[in-house]
């Protein structure tokens, strides 16, 4: 058999692209052929179906998002600082018009009410985040505090990420994430 003559993790990585965009039923196998630029046969011989490849995506997806949490959070000054930073940077992402929401969100409420592979993965890989949130904030925090600030944090990840574009929306959303979360050292805008 000959070995594959191409980069995995680019394909992941245009697959992501599609995938995040489109959702899982409405990407076709036509378009992930013209995006990847794969023939079907290296598709399937390489990832074996269309679910295989979004659930690959999606696992790169999350394992970058995460390696994005844990280096803000690493590289501030404290962890509610660096909370902070991080909800400066999804707000600020949220008003850019090519605006694409949050892949996993995405995923989990494309899949709600079906009991599958991909919506179990979704909701696996945000539980991991708000894992690694509540780890940071045992820094801080004792167990119990730091799981009810990181479940908040996750409930204010998600609004932003449904929010997203709206003509002036990063100011209101600004506005309610430090008033949910007053607890954390907000600088003034």
């Amino acid at each position: 058999m000959a070995k594959a003559q191409f980069d995995r993790n680019e394909i992941i990585d245009k697959s992501i692209g599609l995938f995040w965009q489109n959702g899982f039923s409405a990407s076709s196998m036509q378009q992930v052929v013209k995006t990847t630029g794969l023939k079907p046969g290296s598709i399937y011989n390489s990832f074996g179906n269309k679910e295989a490849l979004f659930r690959e995506a999606l696992e790169s997806y999350a394992e970058k998002s995460i390696s994005r949490i844990r280096n803000t959070l690493d590289t501030a000054t404290s962890v509610r600082v660096g909370i902070c930073k991080f909800f400066e940077t999804i707000i600020h992402e949220s008003t850019r018009k090519n605006y694409c929401s949050c892949f996993l969100i995405k995923t989990q409420l494309e899949m709600a009410g079906e009991d599958n592979a991909l919506h179990h993965l979704a909701s696996t890989k945000l539980g991991e985040i708000e894992k690694v949130f509540q780890a940071y904030l045992e820094r801080e925090f004792s167990r119990e505090m730091s799981r009810q600030r990181a479940t908040s944090i996750m409930f204010h990840i998600f609004g932003i990420r449904i929010y997203g574009y709206q003509k002036g929306s990063a100011d209101r959303m600004r506005q309610g994430v430090r008033e949910g979360l007053a607890w954390l050292p907000w600088e003034e805008k």
